[in-house]
């Protein structure tokens, strides 16, 4: 017998939307199998995962810190994955920015001035453009593949902290740990919600959606983006320039990656660290997918994967579970949106070999033996 994937003649848009939410269902079904074979009880383990986080202010808040960095980076990818720019290396832009921008707070310790934090900001910012500007260049320069090149650099950057809070800018009275200076007040994030840990870079999460979506609605360079992705080929003919639209996406996706860095370590660490990042960068591709590419949609899949971050350390501390599960949560769910996606752009059709190969170049098939 023989199983053939068919392309659809037409995509219903409906269940383009609708999608991440049975993708959702199913990564839940998942979770309870999975937690009945590692012999835990799937109602406490779900209430710990996505409802105990959020049972007191404390909850929400750190839910708001958490998603900070993902939709700021997830907005910014979602941009040039539908320009069909795959960048990939987010969490290195990400580790630059928070270089940059935290080398100013240490150059500046002892400065106590209002503009100590905004020259942070633009600093991260322009650190994780200078990070995504070499994959631009190497794109447009010379067809070098974006997915390899921005990836490859994650790993240079990570070093290259590492080489800073090992070496030159280590704390000279932090007992020789690997960490920088804490930060001074004037170079730290103000809160915004007394007695919690909420700092102003949510505001900016929340204005990076609204630019974004004034961006690709309203505005040329949004029209030019759709295209471009869409159809290459037509937008040259209408005379768009692709390598632009190249590094236009790869510099705002490294400058909001970069501001997102920057956020973290003048904000919930307060200073730099071998590791400032759980995977932000690479968990943002998940929330732009999730979020169907749309700025609002990356704004509430932010929040459901800071929840599952949120609900890994409950169940951690709650549960003794090991916080692993977090990220078997976060690739379920990828998985199960894929899956939702395929299906689809294509249909299932069961048949004989004639019957499928009937169906052209349409079918993808795979022959399963029968008995």
């Amino acid at each position: 017998m023989i199983v053939s994937l068919v392309k659809r003649p037409e995509q219903s848009q409906s269940m383009v939307y609708v999608s991440p939410l049975i993708a959702l269902v199913f990564t839940l079904i998942a979770g309870i199998i999975m937690f009945m074979i590692m012999g835990v009880d799937p109602s406490e383990a779900l209430y710990a995962f996505f409802v105990e986080p959020l049972t007191s202010s404390y909850g929400w808040a750190e839910l708001g810190v958490k998603a900070t960095p993902l939709i700021l980076i997830g907005v910014a990818l979602s941009i040039g994955f539908r320009a069909g720019v795959w960048n990939i290396g987010a969490e290195g832009q990400l580790t630059l920015g928070a270089i940059c921008g935290g080398g100013i707070a240490l150059w500046l310790y002892d400065v106590d001035s209002f503009f100590v934090l905004p020259l942070m900001i633009i600093f991260g910012v322009l650190g994780g453009m200078f990070w995504a500007a070499i994959p631009a260049f190497l794109k447009t320069r010379f067809n070098a593949n974006e997915i390899l090149t921005s990836l490859m650099l994650t790993y240079v950057a990570t070093l290259l902290l590492s080489l800073l809070v090992h070496g030159p800018w280590r704390d000279p009275d932090g007992f020789n740990f690997p960490e920088s200076r804490i930060f001074s007040d004037s170079a730290t994030l103000p809160v915004i919600w007394s007695g919690t840990s909420l700092h102003l870079g949510w505001v900016f999460a929340l204005a990076a959606v609204a630019g974004i979506w004034v961006l690709m609605s309203r505005t040329i360079i949004g029209f030019q983006i759709k295209v471009v992705g869409q159809a290459p080929d037509a937008g040259r003919h209408a005379g768009f320039s692709v390598n632009k639209m190249v590094w236009f996406v790869l510099l705002l996706g490294g400058g909001m990656a970069g501001l997102a860095g920057l956020f973290e370590v003048s904000g919930p660490i307060g200073q730099l660290l071998p590791s400032i990042s759980p995977g932000y960068g690479f968990t943002a591709i998940i929330v732009a997918f999730v979020g169907r590419l749309h700025p609002i949609g990356v704004l509430f899949a932010g929040l459901l994967i800071a929840l599952s971050y949120l609900g890994g350390e409950s169940a951690q501390i709650t549960m003794n579970m090991p916080l692993a599960v977090t990220g078997v949560f976060q690739g379920m769910l990828l998985f199960f949106l894929l899956a939702c996606d395929v299906l689809i752009g294509y249909r299932i059709q069961w048949g004989s070999s004639a019957a499928a190969s009937a169906t052209g170049s349409g079918a993808v098939s795979n022959e399963v033996p029968n008995g």
